[in-house]
């Protein structure tokens, strides 16, 4: 070969070897990072080129897929009530992405999962178009649907949460006011106006806010429920009925404030069964101060607070201050000064009491499922802490009984079962300036002693008169519509 001839061939082969040196740099250097390139319009054509899997309740799809009308993507996102579940499925959208389980379990439900690789490949082989998987959740029908009619007919921000408390399971999960993700699913211009229309700018009410796991609220006197565990984790006072070191009035340390309590009612010395009957301010503000910080902070971490929950959708952390002096944990043992929780932290708070002190650690994802419902995974319950020993949790539970007997949670009374509670006022704004927040925490018993629910639900009433709103009066009706909502199959 004449040298002319020679250089072409070394220049014609260096260009081959350059051309697959790119092409397996593109195929596998580069292939995870093209693949997410939210400008590559064929990975997002792909995407959309099938039905997604569902997110199932009680065996039923709440989510479905149909032909789009417009654009080039074949298929999207529709949902059943979708804003009764929006808090619990989030949104998939062709426009905007996607959030909550849409989002967390997109694998399974686009059918990319590697978990699904076999699945694929037989399907690939089969000739058969790639589907989706399911995803089952924890959530019981009947009760989200009690939770969220009766927050929408108390027509107030608010949110509800419902577990089970042997096994965490969540089993309600109710944000208000809410959204339709349906309304936003595709890529036209009508999709858009509704997006926006929810924004925050442009809707303070925020309704794509899940005021279940987001918000956190000073929780009030439901609060007490974990002052009242600490006082007898830590041996302050051993049973529901012995007499507590209580002075009226209660002037507190390091200050010459005195805490006041809601109205003329029997708090001096009071028994804690008493105290928390009538929701004592003096009695677990000083049990709190007597603790100390260390031993609050300590007792409120085994029940969840400051720490995120991953459900698997993340909750914010609930707050209880370190580092705080004696009027600080006073206030922040009734649930004011910087106490704050998520609707979700205080069903744990239920729940942990209600299951002889094992809190189980909450979820809604049940199973995941390959498109021929073969199972992919399963949650197995999983204990988070030990809040209180068997005994303890009786005691208070004993407590809570009262509290729905003849205390102010008695709109929670169910026939035939046992119901414990406590309400909760929680003051809002600068001063207590705006309407406080109406909670309720409780739980049922069924008569073999089972418990097979505890619930959370807090009201944000902007328009309410200020005299009117209460935990009991608000809020313990719809905790009792929820638990009876689990209860009447299991009767």
């Amino acid at each position: 070969m004449n040298k002319p001839l020679r250089r072409i061939a070394i220049f014609c082969g260096l260009l081959i070897l350059a051309l697959l040196i790119r092409d397996n740099y593109l195929q596998y250097v580069k292939a995870d990072a093209l693949r997410s390139d939210t400008d590559n319009r064929r990975v997002a054509i792909e995407r959309y080129a099938h039905p997604r899997g569902d997110i199932i309740v009680d065996g039923d799809p709440i989510t479905g897929s149909v032909v789009s009308k417009h654009g080039d993507f074949k298929y999207k996102r529709t949902y059943k009530n979708g804003p009764m579940w929006a808090p619990v499925t989030g949104y998939s959208s062709q426009a905007f992405g996607s959030n909550q389980l849409e989002n967390i379990e997109d694998g399974i439900l686009t059918g990319n999962d590697d978990r699904l690789f076999f699945r694929k490949t037989l399907d690939m082989i089969t000739g058969k178009p790639q589907q989706g998987g399911n995803v089952v959740t924890t959530l019981n029908a009947a009760a989200q649907k009690a939770a969220y009619d009766g927050l929408a007919q108390q027509g107030s921000k608010g949110a509800v949460v419902a577990l089970e408390p042997s096994t965490g399971k969540i089993l309600a999960l109710a944000s208000y006011p809410s959204y339709d993700p349906s309304s936003f699913s595709g890529y036209s211009d009508a999709d858009a106006k509704a997006w926006n229309k929810l924004l925050k700018k442009n809707n303070p009410a925020d309704p794509t806010q899940n005021r279940a796991l987001r918000e956190t609220y000073p929780p009030g006197s439901t609060f007490k429920v974990v002052t009242a565990a600490a006082a007898l984790e830590n041996g302050k006072y051993t049973s529901a009925d012995e007499k507590t070191d209580s002075p009226l009035p209660w002037v507190m340390p390091g200050t010459r404030t005195e805490l006041k309590n809601e109205g003329n009612i029997p708090c001096r010395n009071a028994t804690m069964r008493t105290a928390l009957q009538y929701s004592c301010n003096t009695v677990f503000g000083k049990i709190g101060a007597d603790l100390g910080n260390d031993k609050m902070l300590a007792e409120a971490k085994k029940f969840g607070f400051d720490s995120e929950q991953f459900t698997p959708v993340r909750s914010n952390a609930s707050v209880f201050s370190d580092n705080m002096n004696q009027s600080q944990t006073a206030l922040s043992s009734i649930g004011q000064y910087n106490t704050a929780a998520t609707p979700l932290q205080m069903a744990m708070v239920a729940s942990a009491v209600a299951n002889d002190g094992k809190l189980m650690k909450p979820y809604m994802v049940d199973s995941l499922q390959s498109s021929n419902l073969d199972p992919v995974a399963k949650t197995q319950p999983e204990e988070m802490s030990r809040p209180l020993s068997p005994q303890n949790a009786q005691i208070l539970q004993d407590m809570m009984k009262t509290v729905v007997e003849k205390g102010t949670g008695t709109n929670a009374r169910i026939s035939g079962v046992t119901v414990g509670g406590k309400t909760g006022t929680a003051q809002h704004g600068v001063a207590n300036s705006a309407n406080p927040y109406a909670w309720f925490i409780s739980f049922a018993k069924l008569p073999d002693g089972s418990s097979p629910v505890a619930v959370a639900v807090v009201i944000e009433d902007e328009h309410a008169n200020r005299g009117d709103i209460s935990g009991g009066g608000l809020a313990a009706p719809i905790a009792k519509s929820v638990m009876e909502a689990v209860i009447k199959p299991k009767k």
